[in-house]
């Protein structure tokens, strides 16, 4: 048996990050869980940040996270690597460094072979690994639809944090990964076409990038992922009291993400996303453009508040304005 026997993406209603809860539905259900203070959570539900820190002491904070998704692309192993990467950015954006994970899975155990949930597993262990993270354990249950993802505790230091409630303007906006694997994504669910160029870019660890944010001395920043660049960039704006601006012609994207968008392999996910970051987006660009900068991704990367050596200059943080992201 192979694994491209079977198409994983057919088992699912969605795939990666883009079958997320709704951004506006899930502040409508979080609303007034927030607020729970201690003196030691650096960073809770409040602002809807990446992960969770809790000050350990003076030099040292733990982050919590945990991430999880339908399939994104048919091979079982390939699955794997990119939910374990997607599921250690989310540390990574925080400025931390995962120390270990446990593995979350649902599985159509009377619908697809263990055989499968085997590669999915070595996948997301192969990545844990070149994180230099180990994976001990985790849950299983048996579900309707194929899902898999990580819980990942890293360490931090508090006084290095990167969080999306600290951007200042007169910043540079860098963006460490071109978009658009979320049109790549959606052809290949609808047609079975192979983009290895997507898979690279998603399996590609946000480390190296995080570093150079920490060692910028940058104190804001994100993962791009099921929100789309404007709904996370949204989210930083408006948890720090500032506007975005983002230069449209310097944002880069994935070689066929624009014929996919041309052909209309557009996700409801990102459809739903640029509604709602479209009521605080002040623009002149066209709905082809929004899309692109909406569209939802799987293991993207980190949107970072300074400039990083080697990643593009996208735009910059103002002073607050009358909406919070502009898009020239």
């Amino acid at each position: 048996m192979t694994t491209v026997e079977y198409r994983l993406t057919q088992y699912a209603h969605g795939g990666g990050c883009a079958c997320k809860i709704p951004p506006g539905e899930l502040e409508e259900v979080v609303r007034g869980l927030t607020g729970m203070h201690s003196a030691d959570l650096l960073v809770g539900l409040d602002d809807g940040d990446d992960a969770a820190v809790v000050r350990i002491d003076d030099h040292t904070a733990a982050v919590a996270t945990a991430d999880f998704f339908t399939p994104v692309v048919d091979d079982a192993y390939d699955w794997g690597r990119i939910a374990a990467a997607n599921a250690l950015s989310d540390v990574y954006a925080m400025g931390g460094r995962p120390i270990v994970a446990v593995n979350l899975v649902g599985w159509p155990r009377d619908v697809l072979p263990k055989e499968l949930l085997r590669e999915v597993l070595r996948g997301g262990f192969d990545v844990a690994r070149e994180a230099g993270c180990p994976v001990a354990g985790g849950h299983s249950i048996d579900d309707p639809e194929p899902k898999y993802g990580m819980a990942v505790t890293g360490l931090v230091d508090p006084q290095r944090l990167l969080r999306n409630d600290a951007a200042k303007p007169g910043t540079p906006i860098s963006l460490t990964k071109p978009l658009g694997v979320g049109m790549l994504n959606n052809r290949h669910k609808a047609t079975g076409e192979v983009f290895p160029h997507a898979v690279d870019c998603m399996v590609r660890l946000n480390r190296a990038a995080s570093e150079a944010a920490v060692a910028a001395g940058a104190t804001a920043a994100t993962d791009v992922t099921g929100f789309g660049l404007l709904g996370h960039l949204y989210k930083m704006a408006r948890a720090s009291g500032v506007t975005a601006v983002i230069d449209a012609a310097a944002v880069p994207y994935l070689e066929g993400a624009r014929e996919a968008l041309r052909d209309g392999y557009v996700s409801g996910g990102t459809r739903r996303n640029l509604e709602w970051v479209a009521p605080h987006l002040a623009t002149s660009a066209g709905e082809d453009e929004l899309l692109m900068l909406a569209d939802a991704q799987t293991s993207g990367g980190l949107l970072v508040a300074g400039e990083i050596p080697g990643a593009p200059v996208v735009g910059e943080i103002v002073e607050r304005r009358e909406a919070a992201l502009e898009v020239r």
